[in-house]
């Protein structure tokens, strides 16, 4: 656990000194839980959006894309079920004064079960070798049975618990576990009660004439009250998909563990629309699809898991999270829901407005189904930003901290050098920055000793290095060095951006 908290303090120290990402309005001591992207944040957040929309959108005939409005009608909110239902079980500290989330005291109390159940896994692998069986282990050895059968007890009685409302029993199961607060490792807990988490504001010209409304908690509502707008301007028929980005809020009590958890933050999400009946055949579909993009990003298949919802939202008929190995375990990144015709059909009834779709192969309307896929783009770039910051120890004795960014999402692809600040190797540098920079974000540096820059653009994230020496002059070929492997050969000016190009696409990572 000091391990990964070490690792954790390094990954935010790293996304700081390197422009990734700054504390909120840090010259006024900042503000807790809000974000800023800095220069390379920024565009590595814009590349992960722009896999996303090219891999669901573009590469999808019969899905297509919405920007929703952050403010939407009241009533909205009241149809979704958010102001009557979308809030989280708090519980205080008595003696550190801190607050959590119940639920995820418990669901850490889980996952440190699973935890020991890994280890004596991994144990027995270590020991037998080649001929280890990991399913024969996991449904024999009595300490993993032990481990799997606490967590499937302490899991499922929580979401029985919050699906009754139950707030006195969650309270008692915290305490029968014996979770003990992680700041002051006491048990002397308050009782467990229900906080909504949506922003208020107002619209209007004064107090007196204001309307009520609120930030938006998700963009899902968006998509779903331009469900005929979409489906009738653009001919879409069924199943079709719509998705959206944008920024959505939360007043998170206990927002924690950097941008996992943000009041402000940003969702990718695509809701599919289907025939009633079908929505688990898509649903299954979904998730081999979505864990599929995920895996394409070569951030290692073993980090990744699915973890079946115990407690269902009142929306859903099945649901599931992709999890994520963080520095703090394995947490949520997408959801993936089929959310049934509830959206669809509370907005008809709030808005007394039909939302169906008439279907000619079955000669009906009906109301369709959905299933969606949303996924946190804070989440996901602190996913591939932890995953990818590593430090090597290098052949020579020395050691490296090297940022190996997919290089699709890098920010910067090619950074330019020349060898000296003389002979004319700058301009011969900066035309080929000058060539390179309408295909790729690319950058001139011409500080200090190549080694330097080389580790410099290495920690950046930076997968290429391009170094113009005495030879360009002679034959106009440069050395290109690649970020992870630190192999350098000379290629000629003229196949530069060839050859990242290879490197960066889009169709040589997803396909």
């Amino acid at each position: 656990m000091a391990k990964q908290e070490d690792q954790f303090k390094k990954v935010i120290s790293h996304a700081k000194e390197y422009g990734y990402i700054f504390g909120s309005s840090e010259i006024y001591d900042g503000l807790s839980a809000v974000y800023d992207y800095g220069q390379n944040g920024v565009e590595l957040k814009k590349n992960i959006r722009e896999y996303w929309w090219k891999s669901m959108v573009n590469m999808h005939q019969n899905i297509v894309g919405l920007d929703a409005a952050i403010f939407m009608h009241p009533t909205t909110w009241k149809a979704s079920g958010h102001v009557d239902a979308f809030s989280d079980p708090l519980i205080d500290n008595k003696d550190s004064k801190k607050r959590y989330r119940a639920d995820v005291l418990v669901e850490d109390y889980a996952e440190k079960l699973n935890q020991k159940a890994e280890k004596e896994i991994a144990k027995a692998a270590k020991c037998f070798g080649d001929s280890f069986d990991r399913a024969q282990f996991e449904a024999t050895n009595p300490r993993v049975l032990g481990y799997r059968e606490k967590m499937k007890a302490a899991t499922g009685r929580l979401a029985k618990s919050l699906d009754a409302d139950d707030l006195a029993d969650v309270k008692a199961l915290i305490e029968e576990l014996e979770i003990v607060c992680p700041v002051s490792g006491s048990k002397n807990w308050t009782d467990v009660r229900q906080f909504n988490l949506m922003f208020g504001t107002k619209l209007g010209a004064s107090a007196e004439t204001a309307t009520d409304l609120y930030l938006r908690p998700e963009t899902a509502q968006g998509i779903f009250v331009n469900f005929l707008n979409v489906q009738k301007t653009g001919r879409m028929k069924i199943p079709f998909g719509i998705a959206q980005t944008g920024k959505a809020f939360r007043n998170e009590i206990v927002a924690r563990q950097f941008i996992f958890r943000m009041r402000e933050f940003e969702q990718m999400e695509m809701q599919f629309f289907v025939r009633p009946g079908e929505e688990m055949k898509w649903y299954e579909y979904w998730k081999e699809t979505r864990l599929n993009w995920h895996t394409s990003l070569g951030l290692g298949e073993e980090n990744y898991r699915f973890h079946d919802h115990e407690k269902l939202a009142h929306y859903a008929n099945a649901a599931t999270d992709i999890e994520f190995n963080f520095p703090f375990g394995f947490k949520e990144l997408e959801g993936i829901h089929s959310r049934t015709d509830f959206d669809l059909k509370a907005h008809e009834e709030f808005s007394g407005k039909k939302l169906q779709f008439f279907d000619p192969e079955l000669n009906e309307s009906y109301v369709p189904y959905v299933v969606e896929t949303s996924i946190g783009l804070d989440r996901m770039f602190l996913a591939v930003f932890s995953n990818s910051l590593q430090e090597e120890e290098l052949e020579d004795g020395s050691s490296r901290v090297v940022l190996k960014l997919p290089a699709i999402l890098a920010p910067v692809k090619v950074a330019v050098f020349p060898l000296v600040k003389k002979d004319g190797l700058p301009e011969i540098a900066k035309k080929i920055v000058d060539d390179l920079k309408f295909d790729f974000n690319v950058i001139y540096d011409e500080k200090d000793a190549v080694g330097k820059r080389y580790r410099r653009q290495d920690a950046a994230g930076t997968p290429f290095c391009i170094t113009v020496d005495h030879d360009t002059i002679k034959d106009q070929t440069v050395t290109i060095r690649h970020r992870d492997s630190m192999k350098q050969e000379r290629i000629a000016i003229q196949d530069i951006n060839a050859i990242i190009e290879q490197q960066v696409s889009f169709k040589s990572w997803i396909s």
